[in-house]
């Protein structure tokens, strides 16, 4: 009796370009094969008319073939088709992120939300150098905004917290995120004209990939014009499908991808270790290592009306509470609270810092770093 054998989805064509309509590629490409979608889809401008600078001159405006539609409604159905092919190829652990201009990104989050997406954050591209409003009867167009979403809601999904955290200065990275438009250098021109109107700059595909993707995932784009998307994913050590139908987008993308040389870099470079998947080291070690000293103080947000003064078994005592970090930290606070990053110390001389600076230094001793 012949055994019968499963199908085989057929894999995924990496660092590839596919020249074609998205939605037709997107068909085409095997269920629960990628890690990440971008997407720059067209904004749908509706430009009535051309536009001139005050000392007329012609603005060189999104006027394309692949920005117009008959109708919003036709423009909602194309939305529709490429939204539900990339969540076909998500996989379930999977995140999209999409951008858009108010001329479009509001419909685009509706159908996603219908489609059954789970929005996660929504981040504003505040352009450092907006092109004017040259007609002066509105605000000048200085942002716009990125939708991330998850493909189900509640899957674990990539976000490397500390990452963007460290990209900028130490800080939490805030969903407004300040950056240049595509210009200079960076932006690629054939015979003194850009090659494609709507260029995106490649930090900010930096901060979308490093953000929500690892070292060797698998990053889409269906609309990939350029190439801005898989240059990034090139040089960060991820893969990338590309979709694109316009044969003059394919070449010069295909040609800019080719000339980077990511190296053969060691991969620790390019991952970023979370916290949550470091092996737990309790307060306690801290004492243990000699980093605390009983007795010492430390300061809730670095702020000295509320010490704590630290107890010899690891707990702290604050006025009449006593516990844990994260216990006298959730009583001061009314909420859950990470006491490592809330309760500061100060060394002689130096500004507070963090005691979650010490567990670091902990974590590398114990490692014998």
């Amino acid at each position: 009796m012949a055994k019968c054998h499963p199908r085989r989805e057929p894999a995924v064509q990496l660092d590839h370009i596919h020249q074609g309509d998205c939605v037709e590629v997107l068909n085409s490409l095997p269920e629960r094969s990628v890690d990440l979608v971008f997407a720059d889809p067209p904004y749908n401008l509706q430009l009535q008319q051309e536009l001139w600078r005050p000392n007329m001159t012609r603005v060189d405006a999104v006027d394309d073939e692949w920005d117009r539609f008959d109708d919003f409604a036709a423009y909602d159905r194309f939305t529709r088709a490429w939204l539900a092919g990339c969540r076909r190829v998500l996989k379930d652990t999977g995140t999209l992120w999409v951008i858009g201009s108010y001329h479009n990104i509001y419909r685009v989050g509706a159908i996603l939300m219908d489609l059954g997406y789970w929005i996660l954050n929504d981040v504003v591209w505040v352009k450092t150098n907006p092109m004017p409003n040259f007609r002066g009867v509105r605000f000048t167009n200085a942002h716009e905004t990125l939708i991330w979403a998850q493909k189900e809601r509640g899957a674990r999904y990539t976000f490397n917290y500390e990452a963007m955290k460290a990209l900028n200065d130490g800080l939490q990275m805030r969903s407004d995120w300040e950056l240049p438009i595509c210009t200079g250098a960076e932006r690629l021109k054939l015979n003194g004209t850009k090659v494609h109107a709507t260029q995106k700059p490649g930090a900010l595909l930096y901060r979308v990939l490093a953000a929500a993707s690892e070292p060797g995932d698998v990053v889409l784009d269906p609309f990939f014009g350029t190439g801005t998307s898989g240059a990034v994913a090139k040089k960060l050590h991820r893969r990338w499908v590309g979709i694109e139908r316009h044969a003059q987008y394919v070449q010069v993308a295909a040609e800019r991808i080719a000339q980077i040389e990511p190296g053969d870099l060691a991969r620790e470079l390019f991952v970023f270790p979370r916290k949550r998947a470091q092996a737990r080291l309790p307060f306690g070690v801290l004492l243990e290592q000699g980093l605390l000293q009983p007795g010492q103080t430390l300061y809730f947000r670095d702020d000295d009306a509320r010490p704590a003064q630290v107890l010899a078994n690891g707990q702290i005592k604050c006025g009449e509470r006593i516990g844990s970090i994260h216990e006298v930290a959730r009583a001061l606070l009314g909420a859950p609270s990470n006491g490592w990053e809330v309760w500061f110390f100060r060394a002689p001389g130096q500004p507070g810092q963090p005691i979650d600076y010490l567990r670091a230094q902990a974590r590398a001793m114990r490692d014998g770093a």
